[in-house]
């Protein structure tokens, strides 16, 4: 059995598990393994104590080991561990989605469950493109993300995501996506306190795309309301006012992507409490603790009506 109190806890053989985000070399001939956890500590391999300041991979939320989920987790596993999604369900899925959408802020009172965060994001994107589609609009088919943005793994989260060394490798990825231009500049927003007082005028460039493409021809835009993986970004003073004002007067919807600021991150329950309502919210990682592969998005009753009489 596995003892996570041995100093000697690294495996004889560890080719076979080809890590993601990672310099595989490089880690195997020098292996960081954390084999226990408590609290807000990890403790290694080594039997060193190190700080978890990113809460495992941004999902640990309420801390390490917490006895009444793991007994919570166990109880549940014993009594059902899988129920079928697909025309039938279990009771306490339904409860839990109306406890989330009374979370939820405004009108987000629906709820689809995903594995995770990346597969909340493209389940997003897709219901975007399907509501469009039942309410008689097919030609809103094209997406909008950011520079620097991050979304996931997906193709439609790698496509609509900003970061060149994700993106790289995987050719075109999806057609009909612009990005709108990060919010970071150094020489204006340096040691900012708070939300930097530059930057709003850059929401603007989505008038440019709109003008380029046309608003008949575009679905959903989305951003993560802070950056997370590019850096921890504020969003400058009235930058996502504006994005909401824009995609309000030609018909967009915005998706903000809170699979990191979701959840109490950022001392409310999500970021859209400080600035403003999505019609899309994807508050992801952080409701289930990483127990258990999890994800979500929550929908705006106004949005995803038409997809609800559709499907």
């Amino acid at each position: 059995m596995f003892d996570p109190t041995s100093t000697s806890n690294i495996p004889a053989d560890l080719e076979a598990f080809w890590m993601p985000f990672t310099a595989n070399r490089q880690f195997k001939a020098k292996p960081r393994l954390m084999v226990a956890a408590q609290g807000m500590h990890y403790t290694t391999h080594d039997g060193r104590r190190v700080l978890d300041g990113t809460a495992g991979l941004w999902c640990v939320n309420a801390g390490h080991g917490r006895q009444e989920i793991v007994q919570a987790v166990a109880a549940q596993m014993s009594q059902l561990d899988y129920a079928p999604a697909f025309q039938m369900g279990h009771p306490i899925a339904f409860e839990a989605a109306t406890r989330l959408a009374k979370m939820f802020p405004a009108d987000l009172n629906h709820v689809f469950f995903a594995n995770s965060g990346s597969e909340a994001v493209d389940s997003a994107l897709k219901i975007a493109l399907a509501y469009h589609r039942v309410k008689g609009n097919g030609t809103r088919q094209r997406l909008i993300g950011r520079e620097r943005g991050y979304h996931g793994v997906g193709f439609g989260g790698m496509s609509v995501g900003g970061i060149p060394t994700v993106r790289k490798f995987f050719g075109g990825l999806l057609g009909g996506v612009d990005h709108l231009p990060h919010t970071h500049n150094l020489e204006h927003n340096a040691f900012s306190p708070g939300q930097p007082q530059w930057g709003a005028h850059l929401a603007e460039e989505l008038e440019r795309i709109v003008t380029l493409h046309d608003a008949s021809n575009i679905a959903a835009v989305i951003v993560e309301p802070v950056a997370g993986s590019t850096g921890v970004l504020i969003p400058p003073v009235g930058y996502l006012q504006k994005l909401r004002q824009i995609c309000d007067k030609y018909g967009i919807l915005l998706i903000f992507d809170e699979v990191i600021s979701g959840f109490g991150r950022l001392g409310t329950g999500f970021a859209t409490d400080y600035w403003v309502n999505p019609r899309h919210c994807l508050p992801s990682q952080g409701d289930y603790q990483c127990f258990s592969p999890h994800g979500g998005g929550g929908g705006a009753g106004g949005d995803s009506s038409g997809v609800h009489e559709w499907g």
